[in-house]
């Protein structure tokens, strides 16, 4: 039987995902949870991922994408990135969506320039759960904007300074607690290291 060249090419180029899936997405899993249960909190997503992987993108937004998304959940990639398109498609039979309204899940590259979160599906009071979910790299997880995080999951409150996310993010987010449950959850992501955000947390400005 002949393979077309083409087709061994594109899989030479392939992103090497988990190296034993069930079991890593599980761990990756049990983290995400524990992120969004302890807002503000630093989580470290440590399961073995490819080096090209590690080299392209944060290790924990990838291993965010292989476990959490589906061919039911559209992502969207706010940097054109045909690499990551394809280890999403190959990976998680996920579709790409060409709009953040219509997405499931959005990873953003560039948190500089991150859309409003009202520009993403917030979910309706019916369905919250029809919301998107943000994996927003940062350039670090300390030494930006200093910010008060209050609410479930927080005894009194917690700090957090994220670097590179811009304040008009945070004013806009804070402008939709008067829809909730809707909203968007997010996670910040920095190399193997997640701090989970949800719709309930509230954020302050310092």
């Amino acid at each position: 039987m002949m393979i077309d060249n083409d087709k061994l090419s594109s899989l030479d180029a392939l992103v090497r995902g988990f190296d034993d899936p069930v079991h890593d997405a599980q761990a990756c899993f049990r983290v995400l949870l524990d992120a969004l249960a302890r807002p503000g909190t630093a989580y470290s997503i440590d399961v073995a991922l490819g080096d090209d992987a590690q080299r392209r993108w944060p290790a924990a937004a990838f291993a965010a994408l292989l476990t959490l998304v589906d061919f039911s959940t559209p992502v969207w990639l706010q940097r054109r990135d045909e690499s990551l398109a394809q280890a999403i498609r190959f990976h998680t039979g996920a579709p790409l969506a060409d709009a953040p309204e219509a997405a499931a899940f959005a990873y953003i590259a560039d948190a500089a320039s991150l859309p409003a979160p009202d520009a993403f599906s917030l979910g309706t009071p019916e369905e919250p759960q029809g919301s998107a979910t943000l994996l927003i790299r940062v350039d670090a997880l300390e030494g930006g904007r200093p910010l008060t995080l209050s609410g479930p999951g927080i005894r009194s409150s917690v700090r957090a300074a994220p670097l590179g996310i811009a304040d008009t993010f945070w004013h806009a987010r804070a402008a939709l607690a008067t829809q909730a449950p809707c909203g968007v959850d997010c996670y910040l992501v920095c190399g193997r290291s997640v701090i989970g955000i949800p719709r309930t947390t509230r954020v302050e400005l310092n």
